[in-house]
């Protein structure tokens, strides 16, 4: 049995595309937009290909038109490219995405596995590091063999004895200094954690045609190829 975990792909279809991987199964911890600007082939590769698959925070407030706030850092990016996306996903798309479960269930003839974008205790908003006493604390009311999140775009791989957390990183928008798309494997109940170079020449043209801000394109460009690693006077220096 072969899964790959996917998780905060962001719009970055260069990304996604580049992943070349065998599976039975694929499961996805959320965050299919916002960001990139190409959600459409990211949304219909998730819904062709993954067998089960939360919302994520940003999913959440494109499916339901909220506007980001925020003029720095992140946010701003946000704010950007949330408009466009309104503009690209017809209903059936935007639907996908507002229907997608907060956390689910999915179990395998070996193993279970709980599915949550951010915390079981706050399903899309907390951010939790690789702490394993932290994760312990909310995984008292969990009952499955692995708990996949996402949310932080930092990979990492916990065993805690009767539960193991596993982050596979960011599709399209890592954070962790390494430009390239992360994902995780599991099978036959190992985890690895990979990377895998991607095209981000192609994703920054694709940004370019969209007609977006030239400092959208800049900055995505930036974030891309440092995996991240930008200060927030960093990102407010683009405009």
């Amino acid at each position: 049995m072969r899964i790959l975990v996917l998780g905060d792909i962001h719009s970055n279809w260069a990304a996604l595309r580049a992943i070349d991987e065998e599976f039975d199964f694929c499961v996805f911890t959320g965050d299919l937009v916002d960001y990139g600007t190409d959600p459409l082939p990211c949304i219909d590769w998730v819904r062709k290909h993954v067998s089960a698959a939360v919302r994520g925070n940003h999913d959440h407030a494109v499916a339901q038109r909220v506007q980001a706030v925020g003029t720095s850092g992140f946010r701003r990016l946000a704010a950007a490219t949330r408009p466009l996306h309104w503009k690209q996903l017809d209903s059936s798309r935007l639907k996908f995405l507002g229907r997608l479960p907060v956390t689910t269930h999915f179990r395998t003839d070996e193993f279970s596995i709980q599915l949550v974008h951010a915390t079981p205790r706050d399903p899309m908003d907390e951010y939790l590091t690789a702490d394993p006493e932290a994760w312990k604390l909310r995984l008292g009311d969990v009952n499955a063999d692995f708990v996949c999140v996402g949310h932080s775009h930092i990979p990492y791989h916990l065993d805690l004895g009767e539960i193991q957390v596993i982050n596979p990183g960011s599709v399209g928008q890592p954070r962790d200094g390494d430009p390239r798309a992360a994902y995780a494997i599991i099978e036959d109940r190992a985890v690895t954690l990979h990377r895998v170079e991607y095209d981000i020449d192609d994703a920054v043209k694709q940004v370019q045609s969209t007609g977006v801000d030239d400092w959208v394109v800049k900055l995505n460009e930036a974030i891309w190829r440092r995996g991240g690693q930008l200060s927030k006077e960093q990102m407010d220096a683009f405009h």
